[in-house]
């Protein structure tokens, strides 16, 4: 997702897709979906739940089994990378987390840098944690501070005020060797001026790693009704084109360059898990609603949370559809994750993960178009956005893709 003239990240090895599982020599990364929060914030439409209660002894049993299944499935791989993802897995037992990275580490061997995020929201009772996810083997987290106005992110819905936010990035920056915290901007009644000097303190904090989002209404959620009834009004498009240049601006200077639309980092700070997804790479998708990809094959959890545990009590996991996939749905895949990468997508890697041919993908007299207005680059051996493209990433994908 991004822009040009920084040291961007290397694709990941990449090798023909194939429908036998001798493709062991791959990096595989593993996904784990713990679908719990304190409340539901109303812009978020990911697979999470409120529940006044948690029985953590099935749901360990219950992770543990689904890995073992997938494992199954993909014998002989190496592991690069864990992301313990939600929902809120900051509430899940440390004793649970250190369980599944052990059953993961046996099942597959791992990398000697191998990448064990956790994704945390920064209430003080789930800081007090961070020592043991540290001591069960993460080594990188994730904050979702989201914002550094108390006004803001209590409109946001989140359950947390901007000193406990602090409060919980020293701690984690104490405790953790890799740190990373989520910001959004293009909120309601966020100016510019605001923007650049709320960006410009958290790049004060000195984390290797930002993921800085633009507020989406999503369907379904709570600002999507807000919006629809005029409760709630974002800022204009050219107010969010000039906060996304801010943010260009402000990271570039503080050299934390963006790699994708909306992750920045220092060099060699990247997500390694997150790259898998973008440079279409192979990964395994444990626990409610979780989606995986393997050999060609995308693989879907059943997303409510009872429904799920019931279905892996009974039958050992929790799959609701193993689809294979086609070139063609392939290559759109690869395409729409890739083209968001700073770096672009490499026509070699490509062709290598989903069978077809790059150039066969595009559209090419509108790849042509978009060139000569400066938003694309393209030689037959490479696609990248320019910078001037990078604002317009989902607009350039709908015109070239096939």
């Amino acid at each position: 997702m991004s822009a040009a003239g920084t040291s961007h990240p290397q694709p990941l090895a990449l090798r023909a897709v194939s429908d036998s599982p001798q493709a062991g020599g791959e990096p595989l990364a593993l996904y784990v979906h713990w679908p719990f929060c304190v409340t539901k914030c109303p812009y978020c439409d990911f697979n999470s739940h409120v529940r006044a209660q948690v029985d953590d002894a099935a749901w360990r049993a219950a992770l543990l089994a689904d890995l073992a299944h997938e494992a199954a499935k993909l014998p002989g791989r190496h592991l690069a990378s864990i992301f313990f993802g939600g929902g809120t897995p900051s509430l899940m037992p440390p004793a649970t987390v250190a369980a599944i990275i052990d059953a993961a580490t046996t099942h597959w061997a791992p990398d000697g840098a191998i990448e064990i995020t956790l994704e945390a929201n920064p209430s003080s009772v789930e800081a007090a944690r961070f020592a043991g996810f540290a001591a069960a083997g993460v080594n990188r987290l994730s904050l979702g501070l989201q914002a550094l106005d108390d006004a803001d992110l209590k409109a946001l819905g989140r359950p947390h005020n901007v000193a406990q936010g602090l409060a919980a990035l020293d701690i984690a920056q104490k405790t953790f060797g890799r740190v990373s915290f989520d910001l959004i901007h293009s909120r309601p009644g966020m100016t510019r001026d605001a923007w650049r000097a709320e960006l410009a303190r958290a790049l004060g904090f000195g984390t290797e790693h930002l993921s800085l989002y633009q507020l989406t209404i999503e369907p379904g959620t709570g600002f999507a009704g807000r919006v629809a009834r005029g409760d709630l009004v974002l800022p204009d498009d050219d107010t969010q084109a000039d906060l996304f240049a801010i943010t260009r601006e402000l990271t570039d200077a503080a050299g934390l360059p963006p790699y994708e639309t909306s992750n920045h980092a220092r060099a060699g700070a990247q997500s390694r898990h997150n790259l898998a997804y973008w440079t279409y790479g192979d990964y395994a998708g444990i626990g409610p609603g979780a989606h995986g990809r393997r050999f060609g094959v995308a693989t879907e959890r059943l997303k409510k949370p009872e429904t799920w545990l019931a279905a892996v009590t009974a039958q050992g996991h929790g799959m609701s559809a193993e689809i294979p996939l086609t070139p063609t749905e392939r290559a759109t895949e690869a395409l729409v994750m890739g083209l968001r990468l700073a770096a672009g997508i490499d026509a070699a890697h490509f062709e290598a993960r989903t069978g077809v041919a790059l150039a066969s993908a595009l559209r090419l007299n509108k790849v042509a178009a978009l060139a000569d207005a400066g938003l694309l680059r393209w030689d037959s051996r490479h696609l990248q956005l320019t910078d001037a493209g990078q604002p317009f990433v989902d607009a350039v994908l709908r015109e070239i893709s096939r």
